[in-house]
Order: structure tokens, then C-alpha cells, then sequence
């Protein structure tokens, strides 16, 4: 009851925090790259503007990728980020299950200097949307 109480009387203070929590998720997903569109990936794929980085597992990747995808988990990615620097000039737009782990990747490429994009929705939102995978 007490909580209650202190939301009424200090409706402002509240207002205030509420407001700092949105801009500071805001800031958070900025530092792990912009999210695009299914449409949109592949429309930077086909002009050769980006190269597509899937870091799902390997079993999830065999199971059904996007074309041209370069593989490397989100496990593996300090062992195995030298793989993208010949891809520095190009954006890398980040694909995952659905969206949830490419925020922390984005950030650390980021700090590389890598230009980074988010599939927006994952993997998810590419099948949802009948667009092709490739099986191996």
C-alpha cells in the first residue's frame, strides 16, 4: 500500500525514472546497430552493400540459413572474428534465432569498428515471412 502511495505523491519523480529507463533502452539498442527488414537485408545483399553474419549454432545453421550467410556462433566470435575483416567495407547485418542475442554481438563488433545492421525478428521473422533458406 505504501507503493501505491508513493507513485501518488511523487507521480512526477516516477514520470521522470520511467522516462530515463526508455531513453536508456533506446541508447542500448543504438550501440548494437540499426534493425532492418527481411526486404531490406536482401536488398543490401543482392547491391553487394552487406554480407550477412548468422551466429546461431551450427545445427540451427545447417538446419536452414539464409544464402551466403558466413557462419561463425556467438560462442565462437572472439576465436573466429579475423573471418569477417575482409569484409570491413561492407555493413554486417546480424542474423539469430529471433533477434534476442544479435544485440550483444552488434555491440562487440561495434567496438571493431565494424558497421553493423540487426535482422530485425532473426531468423523468425525471414521464415514467417516465406522468404528462402538453404539446407545442408
Amino acid at each position: 500500500m505504501e507503493f501505491f502511495d508513493f507513485i501518488s505523491e511523487q507521480w512526477i519523480l516516477v514520470s521522470i525514472f520511467m522516462v530515463l529507463i526508455y531513453l536508456f533502452a533506446i541508447n542500448e539498442r543504438t550501440k548494437s546497430g540499426k534493425t532492418v527488414s527481411p526486404h531490406v537485408t536482401t536488398r543490401m545483399i543482392n547491391r553487394g552493400e552487406a554480407v550477412l553474419l548468422d551466429i546461431r549454432d551450427t545445427k540451427a545453421f545447417k538446419a536452414g540459413h539464409i544464402a551466403g550467410a558466413i557462419s561463425i556462433p556467438h560462442t565462437k566470435l572472439n576465436q573466429k572474428i579475423s573471418e569477417l575483416e575482409k569484409h570491413r567495407t561492407k555493413a554486417v547485418i546480424i542474423a539469430d534465432k529471433n533477434g534476442q542475442q544479435a544485440g550483444a554481438v552488434g555491440r562487440k563488433l561495434q567496438q571493431q569498428k565494424f558497421s553493423i545492421l540487426r535482422l530485425g525478428g532473426g531468423m523468425m521473422e525471414w521464415q514467417n515471412q516465406s522468404l528462402p533458406v538453404v539446407k545442408e
